[in-house]
């Protein structure tokens, strides 16, 4: 292991002699250390070259503030500094507990940008701290003291190629190479048998094949045993204790040892020495090291070599960028299980594993079931300079009751991408709601082999979101009709008393009331100088009952902007917009001016991080918000795309998902999600499926619960090409975004390959990039891996993404633009009581928001029973609401649904899960 060569040992040590005898060698640290530290610049150098702006990483955790302490860690900062490891230092205050030392390691432990990770001892902490259970709890790949129980017993075993030796024993090793003497066939004795020096020093000596002696305090006859010594190396910590006159000639000294004995010639009255007698060990010994200068400069050294051996170590398998993940290989089973017996047969990784495998910290995970997770916004703030991944956004066309399998494809897709194209990919879905559970479509979290799983845990059981939701809803109701009461029933000066109490003789007024008085032009914020006008004018918000706000419009505005904010701040300023109601004078009363605001963003606090999941081959996924598309955006949480984006690196791929056709969800999608994210999509999937084209060709209509009409199970392709035109279509709303699009048709077991042909040829036509089959809920990502494969292809496009209109023209312009481009309608046609509320909106400063258009997800038009491509119909807007916290327009259509009459037969019957196990 340590070379040994002639030319080393005139590099290496220095030579004195006088007229009388020859000297001991003088092995110097000083010089070998610098040797060692330039070699290892050179090798830093080479790893940034090969890899750019890799550098090794180094951390010093220290636990209070000893001046030795800092002195010792000053050496450590500067030597990684000259040689180009990117060093820091974590100083916990003396009153670190045990618990907060033990979490700082774990965080170190996980930063994939720190190779080494030192823990100065001793620990000057002011509470008990179990030093052992803090040292062995450095990672072993990371400890490059070498101090772990696991380093120790790899090294114990002679497994040195695999374990980090300790400093200083490493240090003594290079010094002892630099004599040029060889340790095998040695005798070599180690005069102590700290697990830091001594211990180590033995095994090193010991699979070196020297012959080892280990003394120590008990040792008898301990002149005897360093007398025989070839190499001696002395780590006692007691002053000069091993006499010149013990020392065999010619051996090898090592002095690990520095203390200070009392010297008059001395400034300071002491001087510095070693556990050995210098002045007369040197007139026996071959060769000795000085203190100070010998072994001291070479344990920082050492400390250096292996952290950059550590960094190598981890280059060896770090590919930029690319998770460690481990997917799971899925047989498909014929004829296929059902979606809850697939979903039992899989063993889903544990949540905490599979947060570290795609990056994520410990401290950055909220586990609240084996299989889920929340995850803090913190690894936003974290990951903030990190490139995004491409961004792929699912749609549809016009679907029938029982959908296309977007998210099927959505889950597929990435599935392909992750365990078979090898490349990060998370997708993100909506978290499904109570009633889209048990709608005629399933249990809303895929299917087949493309599903999350545990599949109760993802749909059955409640992430708290909508609870929380509804909650926060109530607080508002509740707070609107305290309001109304105590307004008729107090005076102005006792409604002031209950808004600004006075607490020990003041009063003072919250931020959320500081904005309500300067709404109000009262630029006061001392309730002691209000005039009795300026109180009656704050306290009274004189509601107008008839525009109260009912609540299931409140959760739905606040599920909206829980799915539209980018962090915690932009949440509570979103929720003190809500509209809530209208003065008697025509003005908007909000949140703020009810003073729950406040309340409100602290409720749902936690509602506001993604959940981590997992499909049936272990790819990640983030279940977050159910925006309802009919009058929201509909489509999953900005912070979770946000997220897997960062997360994914610049190579990797988040397939996100929007609700319904794309003339209703991806539009929104776009116009509303995209505006308020700053994020621009690079790819538009389409899912299409044979049986939706057909009944958009003239097929009878599907209704959920009853069996299929014959004319789904007959090749009729005449009746599909007619179909087609509202694919076309759809395709034209897609690229009217700038993007590529490619159609996924989702295969049936009833369609005919000259039916998939020709859906995919009239796709082409159309002008999608590509159009491909997609048999991922039969196959899983093998099923999807043609789509990933035309998806990479398109990626690499120059994106020229734009939006449909720009939200500073009139909000009617807006509105006219999305029915004729969108819907292919002639025009708008806006009631009275539209028009009304439009000028009241536009009169209050909301005319600039985005539209959002509610009506009917089965029809291009508002009714239902039109299929195909309608065109030159006129949109009926009924009504308009203003969703100010949410940040856009909600327009209601005229849509009929004549179609869904009858209620729709929920999926549970006839399919326990349960008994599906079984």
């Amino acid at each position: 292991m340590f070379a040994l060569t002639a030319s080393v040992l005139r590099r290496g040590a220095l030579r004195y002699r006088d007229s009388q005898c020859t000297m001991a060698t003088i092995v110097s640290g000083n010089k070998t250390s610098q040797q060692v530290k330039e070699r290892l610049k050179k090798e830093v150098a080479e790893m940034k070259t090969q890899f750019p702006g890799f550098r090794p990483g180094l951390v010093v955790l220290q636990v209070g503030d000893r001046d030795d302490s800092n002195l010792y860690i000053s050496m450590k900062l500067k030597a990684a500094a000259e040689i180009g490891i990117n060093a820091n230092h974590i100083r916990l205050p003396e009153t670190a507990t045990e618990d907060e030392v033990l979490q700082s390691i774990v965080a170190v432990n996980e930063n994939p940008a720190v190779h080494g990770l030192i823990v100065q001892l001793p620990l000057d902490s002011i509470g008990p701290i179990n030093t052992e259970k803090v040292t062995n709890a450095v990672a072993p790949e990371k400890d490059v003291d070498g101090l772990t129980s696991i380093n120790a017993g790899k090294l114990s075993r002679g497994d040195l190629g695999n374990c980090f030796i300790p400093c200083t024993p490493n240090g003594c090793m290079e010094l002892i190479s630099q004599t040029g003497v060889s340790v095998m066939g040695k005798n070599a004795v180690v005069i102590g048998r700290s697990k830091i020096v001594g211990a180590p020093m033995h095994d090193l000596l010991l699979w070196n094949h020297a012959t080892v002696t280990t003394c120590h305090s008990k040792t008898l006859d301990l002149a005897e045993h360093v007398g025989r010594a070839d190499i001696l190396v002395v780590g006692a910590g007691r002053a000069e204790m091993v006499k010149g006159e013990w020392v065999k000639e010619g051996a090898v000294v090592i002095d690990c040892g520095i203390s200070h004995i009392p010297d008059r010639s001395k400034a300071s009255g002491k001087r510095v020495v070693g556990d050995v007698h210098y002045s007369s060990a040197k007139e026996r010994a071959g060769y000795i090291t000085p203190v100070p200068g010998g072994v001291g400069p070479m344990t920082v050294a050492m400390l250096m070599k292996n952290t950059v051996e550590s960094a190598k170590r981890f280059l060896q398998t770090y590919t930029p960028g690319k998770w460690n993940i481990v997917f799971t290989k899925k047989k498909p089973q014929e004829p296929q299980p059902s979606d809850a017996a697939i979903s039992h047969s899989c063993q889903s990784k544990p949540v905490g594993q599979l947060a570290r495998e795609v990056g994520l910290f410990s401290e950055e995970v909220e586990p609240y079931s084996r299989s889920r997770a929340k995850i803090r916004l913190d690894v936003l703030k974290r990951m903030k300079k990190q490139p995004d991944g491409k961004y792929v956004v699912v749609t549809g066309i016009t679907s029938t009751p029982l959908g296309e399998g977007k998210r099927t494809t959505a889950l597929g897709l990435a599935q392909a991408f992750g365990a078979l194209l090898n490349i990060n990919a998370f997708a993100c879905v909506q978290e499904p709601s109570p009633g889209s559970c048990f709608g005629a479509r399933g249990v809303a979290v895929g299917g087949g082999y493309s599903q999350i799983i545990p599949l109760e845990e993802a749909s059955l059981q409640p992430s708290g979101q909508n609870e929380l939701i509804s909650a926060a809803s109530r607080v508002v109701m509740d707070t609107i009709k305290a309001h109304a009461h105590y307004e008729t029933k107090l005076s102005d000066k006792a409604l002031f008393d209950l808004l600004v109490p006075l607490k020990e003789g003041q009063r003072s007024v919250s931020p959320a009331q500081l904005s309500r008085l300067k709404k109000l032009g009262i630029e006061k914020s001392d309730p002691l100088t209000f005039t009795g006008t300026e109180i009656r004018r704050f306290v009274r918000l004189d509601i107008d009952p008839e525009t109260t706000a009912d609540s299931d419009s409140l959760e739905n505005e606040i599920m909206a902007i829980l799915s539209l904010s980018s962090s915690e701040e932009e949440m509570q300023q979103r929720l003190a917009k809500i509209v809530v109601a209208t003065n008697k004078s025509g003005y908007p009363v909000t949140t703020e001016d009810l003073n729950v605001s406040g309340p409100l963003a602290m409720l749902l606090k936690d509602a506001l991080k993604p959940v981590l999941m997992q499909t049936v081959e272990g790819t990640p996924v983030f279940l977050h918000t159910s925006p309802l598309v009919d009058i929201a955006q509909g489509s999953p949480s900005i912070l979770a795309d946000k997220m897997a984006l960062k997360m994914v690196g610049s190579k990797g791929f988040v397939v996100t998902e929007s609700g319904h056709g794309a003339n209703i969800g991806l539009e929104k999608f776009f116009n509303i999600k995209c505006r308020y994210s700053g994020l621009q999509p690079d790819v538009v999937v389409m899912v299409a499926t044979v049986r939706t084209l057909k009944m958009h060709g003239g097929a009878p209509p599907l209704q959920a619960g009853l069996p299929l009409p014959k004319e789904y199970s007959q090749e009729n392709l005449k009746q599909l090409e007619r179909g087609c035109r509202h694919l076309r279509r759809q395709v034209e709303n897609a690229q009217a975004f700038g993007l590529p699009v490619i159609v996924a048709v989702n295969k049936f077991s009833s369609d005919t390959d000259a039916e998939l042909e020709l859906v995919c040829g009239q796709a082409r036509q159309a002008g999608a990039f590509d159009a491909v089959k997609c048999t991922n809920w039969s196959k899983g990502g093998a099923g999807a891996l043609a789509l990933a494969e035309a998806v990479q292809r398109a990626a690499d496009l120059p994106g020229r993404f734009r939006f449909l209109y720009d939200s500073q023209i009139p909000a009617a312009d807006k509105l006219r633009i999305v029915a004729q481009k969108m819907y292919g309608a002639k025009d708008i046609e806006l009631s009275p009581k539209a028009k009304e509320k439009l000028a009241l909106y536009t009169k209050q400063g909301f005319g600039n928001l985005p539209v959002c258009i509610a009506k009917t997800h089965l029809s291009l038009s508002n009714d239902p029973m039109m299929k195909e491509e309608p065109t030159n119909f006129m949109l009926p807007i009924t009504d308009i609401k203003a969703n100010a916290g949410a940040g856009f327009l909600s327009c209601l259509t005229n849509s009929t649904n004549t179609e869904m009459d009858d209620p729709m037969w929920p999926c549970f019957h006839g399919n326990n899960l349960y008994h599906d196990s079984k």
